[in-house]
Formats: C-alpha cells, structure tokens, sequence
C-alpha cells in the first residue's frame, strides 16, 4: 500500500493536538437570531401595542416567544372613533413610531404587524357594520403605511377571542411545555386549565375537550406544540360585573 507523505502525517498530528486542547467555550458559535413581532389588542376601553420576540428554536414545529414590551396607544378604544375615524388611525402612529427604535431597522420589514378588535367592535358592526368597515379601513391604511410587515386588521369572534385567552393562560402556566433541568424544551404532563373571563355584561368559560365527537360546531381546533387541542366557549350571559353589581344593590335596598 501506498504511504502518506510525512508531511501530510506531520500536518494531522498537529490538529488533532490543537483540537484536543481547544475547549468547547472557545469555539464560536453563532447566536440565534432572535424575531420580533407587533400585535395590536383593540378593546373597548383602549387599544395596546404588545411587542414579541422569539428565536428559531420550536417546541414541536410552534415557536416559543415571550413578550418583551408594551405600548398603551392614548385615548379611548377604536369603536368610540366611528364619527372620525381617520382619527383611529392617527392615534396608532405614537406606538408605531415607539416600536420602531425597539425593534432593528434591518428587522422592520420581516416584523409580522397584526390587529384583532374585539367586544365593542363587533358591537359596532351588528348595529352599524359600514361604520365599522370605515374604522377598519382607516387602521388598515395607517398600519399598512408603516415598515412593518402588515398582517391584517380584523374583527374577533367571540370564540377566536376566549380560544386567544384559553391558549395565553395556558402557555403562561406552562401547560404546553416546560424546561428541563438542561434547559431543554420538553413536554409538559400537566392537563390545560380553564379559563373563566367576566366582562361587564356576561361571563365566558373556555375549557378543551376530551374527546372529537363532543365538539361542537361551534369550537375552535388549534395545532399547538404537536398536538391537537379543541376549544369550546360557553356564555354565561347576564353574569358581568354590571348585573352582578345591579343584583347586590337590589339586594341591599330590599
């Protein structure tokens, strides 16, 4: 057989040697690019700006974020605008500004930017649907005329709203996944809590359910962490803060 030149032999001893002594926190390794991502919670009392951000690494093909920041958008929420509402939009443009310096510049372009409305705007839609869709046309074009990349502005069904709620609690209390004592992504072995939100005219309660056939039609199926959850809503109307406070003081004056 042919022998390798002592050269060649010479240069491979040297860098298994060097390999050898050079420890692993020396080698460089490269860091991963952290994204960003703008949502825009449109509610009756007043519109947020809440600012994500997140990694490559996924826990079963779903991203793992956390939110970093907050920007309240000043005055009253979106549906009081109806009469001006090219002054709904105008009144985002602070809290766009202000996510601009927190997110990179090179990153603005690849930032999703997204708005769901919620209870009072689909009030206003029931009652007044073209004043709604002019509301929604004004935020459109003042979101779309930012450097972000916009992603829609809708209005939020009920259910979408408490499936929304149902999944944040859930994630908040680690349901989903949690780390292991390496600091790894594992599988979480605890059962999804519940979720009962009151509002100021009735109470929902969102729960997952067990099996496909007790889904209703009405449910919401979300594909999370690489499994399967069915969402259920159930209103309990006249059980808000307002009638339950209007049943305690009737109970005092009797």
């Amino acid at each position: 057989r042919e022998l390798l030149p002592p050269w060649l032999v010479i240069v491979a001893g040297l860098t298994g040697i060097v390999l050898l002594c050079v420890s692993t926190k020396d080698v460089p390794v490269a860091p991963l690019r952290t994204k960003y991502g703008i949502v825009l919670d449109a509610g009756p009392s007043r519109t947020v700006l809440f600012l994500y951000q997140w990694t490559t690494t996924k826990a079963n093909k779903t991203g793992v974020i956390r939110g970093c920041s907050s920007c309240p958008v000043q005055g009253p929420g979106v549906s009081s605008y109806s009469d001006s509402p090219q002054k709904a939009g105008k009144s985002l443009e602070p809290c766009l500004n202000w996510a601009q310096n927190e997110i990179p510049a090179e990153q603005h372009s690849q930032t999703p930017l997204y708005l769901g409305a919620t209870t009072s705007m689909r009030q206003l839609n029931f009652t007044h649907p073209i004043l709604s869709d002019s509301l929604l046309a004004a935020l459109t074009g003042t979101l779309k005329s930012s450097p972000f990349s916009f992603q829609g502005a809708q209005i939020l069904s009920s259910p979408e709203e408490e499936a929304f709620s149902w999944v944040a609690v859930n994630y908040v209390l680690e349901n989903f996944f949690k780390y292991d004592w390496q600091g790894q992504l594992v599988p979480s072995r605890k059962g999804m809590a519940g979720v009962l939100s009151v509002g100021g005219t009735s109470a929902q309660l969102t729960s997952e359910l067990e099996e496909e056939k007790q889904a209703p039609k009405e449910g919401v199926r979300l594909q999370l962490y690489g499994q399967t959850h069915r969402v259920h809503t159930r209103q309990c109307p006249c059980h808000g803060t307002e009638q339950l406070r209007s049943q305690l003081l009737s109970l005092l004056i009797q």
